[in-house]
């Protein structure tokens, strides 16, 4: 079991030196033994205020971390559990309203058993009231990036922790929605883990709390620091609906591979497809500072190997991206595209996208992953954004499976990529023509980038 640490020292670990406040706690006048009488709370109550010096379940304050000013809000697993109750849920509405009011971002520190049992049905309608607030802050284009402590289980998990844009974890906390005495008693407790959870999609990441405040520094500053875009309109008292967000286009990357562009067809396939071309990791590391990755689709799956997906900083400002790294796109990343999509859509940062696959993965398990809905979901994320969303073309340009992820009047194409409705072989298949003339139909579906300029596909050729 990880080392537990208590509300404060969390916010020690994290914090920048003597920079928090804390915020005062709304007031509540309370029954006897709690809203339903239960016999004992109010020394259960009084024992765990005793015990770890606070009177509620979490403590809330402002704070830097790494510079950036933000809202905290630590969890006291020692008092009842960090359970939620009713002053729980006061003092949660109070830090999100604080942080709305102030264009601060929210950094929710979880560690929590879950409702409060000895308040019955009002400590589980506080779930309601902590998503209620959630989504009022995400509406107003302020991030939210939750930190996994051991153990972040039921509501907790269920709105704090997975309602957030950015989701961080402490090594081997426990963290699922069934808490450990409600489990099925077979059930393998490894499923539990902060590690299986970035497996499955539901966080972005494990970060050792040695790291933790640089890593949720680094987040900070790009999603709400100087250089990030969010929430210009809302600070602005424009309404939600009516947000249009127009930062400055991404500039497009310089190409990094061979130069002059292809005499023919298959020679453009040929250099997009050769091992030594560069890919999408060399392309991220040349344009941005620094960057961040976020990983998963929410919805039980990853693709590492096809998607790479996150923020960066470049020329003091940031930029999200996703990239293809030239394997067939996964269902899941395509889904993990779509979401970086809208969250950099909400909080009004330009978005970079390249693309490199040979098409989307086409097996038997990503049609039962869902694969064209999940394509559908990435045109419909492009098709939506009020930020500009630029595009090179580094590579492979397969089919729908790369189109999904260009941007309509703001593609442009290396000299070493192509991009075609149907690979030339297939093609050449589909026609009953014979092997020898996949050359020949490659020229003919006019797949090179200067067709791609001549055709009004693409901008230009970087």
């Amino acid at each position: 079991m990880p080392e537990r640490l208590s509300a404060r020292q969390m916010l020690a670990l994290v914090a920048d030196a003597d920079s928090f406040r804390e915020l005062p706690a709304p007031e509540r006048e309370s029954a006897p033994d709690g809203p339903l009488g239960w016999q004992g709370y109010d020394a259960s109550r009084a024992r765990a205020a005793a015990r770890t010096g606070e009177q509620e379940s979490v403590v809330c304050g402002t704070a830097s971390v790494e510079g950036t000013r933000a809202v905290l809000i630590s969890f006291e697993f020692g008092f009842l559990g960090g359970s939620l109750g009713r002053s729980t849920g006061d003092r949660l509405e109070a830090a999100y309203t604080h942080a709305r009011e102030h264009r601060l971002p929210v950094v929710p520190l979880i560690a929590t058993g879950g409702s409060r049992m000895q308040e019955g049905m009002l400590a589980l309608t506080q779930l309601q009231r902590v998503a209620r607030q959630s989504a009022l802050t995400r509406e107003a284009g302020l991030p939210q990036i939750a930190v996994l402590r051991d153990p972040t289980t039921g509501g907790g998990w269920a709105t704090l922790g997975a309602g957030a844009d950015v989701v961080l974890a402490l090594p081997a906390a426990q963290v699922g929605f069934a808490g450990s005495r409600v489990r099925p008693p077979d059930a393998d407790p490894a499923a539990y883990t902060a590690e299986s959870q970035v497996a499955a999609g539901s966080v972005d990441a494990v970060v050792e709390p040695a790291e933790l405040k640089r890593t949720l520094g680094t987040w900070l500053g790009l999603l709400a620091g100087q250089g990030a875009g969010a929430g210009a309109d809302a600070a602005a008292g424009v309404p939600a609906p009516e947000r249009v967000r127009r930062p400055e286009p991404a500039p497009v990357p310089f190409a990094l591979g061979s130069a002059g562009v292809p005499r023919g067809g298959w020679e453009a396939v040929v250099r997009a497809r050769a091992a030594e071309r560069p890919r999408a990791r060399a392309y991220l590391d040349a344009y941005f500072r620094r960057r961040v990755l976020i990983s998963g689709d929410r919805c039980g799956g990853v693709d590492a190997d096809g998607m790479l997906c996150g923020f960066g900083e470049r020329d003091g400002r940031t930029v999200a991206y996703a990239a293809q790294t030239g394997a067939a796109t996964r269902p899941a990343g395509y889904r993990t595209a779509a979401r970086l999509i809208r969250l950099a859509d909400r909080l009004g940062v330009p978005v970079l996208t390249l693309v490199d696959t040979p098409g989307a993965a086409n097996d038997a398990e990503a049609e039962r992953q869902g694969v064209g809905a999940a394509i559908a979901e990435v045109f419909g994320a492009v098709a939506a954004a009020r930020v500009p969303v630029t595009t090179l073309v580094i590579g492979e340009g397969g089919s729908g499976g790369a189109l999904a992820l260009a941007a309509p009047g703001n593609t442009w194409a290396t000299p070493d990529s192509y991009f075609s409705v149907i690979a030339p072989e297939l093609a050449a298949a589909i026609l009953k023509r014979p092997p020898q003339e996949v050359r020949s139909t490659a020229d003919q579906l006019r797949v090179r980038p200067q067709d791609l300029v001549e055709l009004g596909v693409v901008r230009g050729i970087v």
